[in-house]
């Protein structure tokens, strides 16, 4: 909103937070198999006198356990996506710290979107030769499905602007 505007209703509040396909309970079991299953080769091999593979095979679920802290770490970055008839406004969220990316006049703002293969999806706003990309870390049936959403709340909030 612009210093001085009158908060307007929003037509869409959308907080884009990337999809995790393992919960944290899924998490705790797998890694703990992993923890059972690398103790008991290590213990084999130990048996048999290969002392530096259970060296490796604790490495390797230090390396497991390492990628999943990042992941899950990153699963903390949200996109936020706002649309009233005055604006759109769209910030990047990591916990409790926000960013604004993008501001725009909803009457001017277009959504385009791109698609050079089922991967390669993308969604973008524009402005005057000004772009930002959105929902990159969606699916490409999710984008495809906040790009319709977000398309329908833009002219949902155009026709409440020039409707009074």
């Amino acid at each position: 909103m612009y210093p001085g505007a009158m908060p307007s209703r929003l037509h869409m509040d959308a907080v884009l937070t990337p999809t995790r396909s393992l919960p944290k309970a899924g998490l705790y079991l797998l890694l703990g198999a992993l923890a059972v299953v690398n103790l008991a080769v290590g213990t084999l091999f130990l048996a048999m006198g290969a002392k530096p593979v259970p060296i490796f095979l604790g490495l390797d679920f230090l390396a497991v356990l390492i990628a999943f802290h990042v992941s899950y770490r990153q699963a903390r970055h949200s996109e936020r996506v706002q649309v009233s008839s005055d604006e759109v406004h769209v910030t990047h969220e990591i916990g409790r710290r926000r960013r604004t990316v993008w501001r725009s006049p909803t009457a001017f703002t277009r959504v385009s979107v791109d698609m050079r293969g089922e991967p390669e999806t993308r969604v973008s706003l524009h402005l005057s030769g000004r772009s930002v990309v959105l929902a990159g870390r969606l699916s490409p049936q999710e984008r495809m499905d906040f790009a319709d959403a977000l398309e329908a709340a833009i002219k949902s909030a155009r026709a409440e602007r020039y409707s009074h």
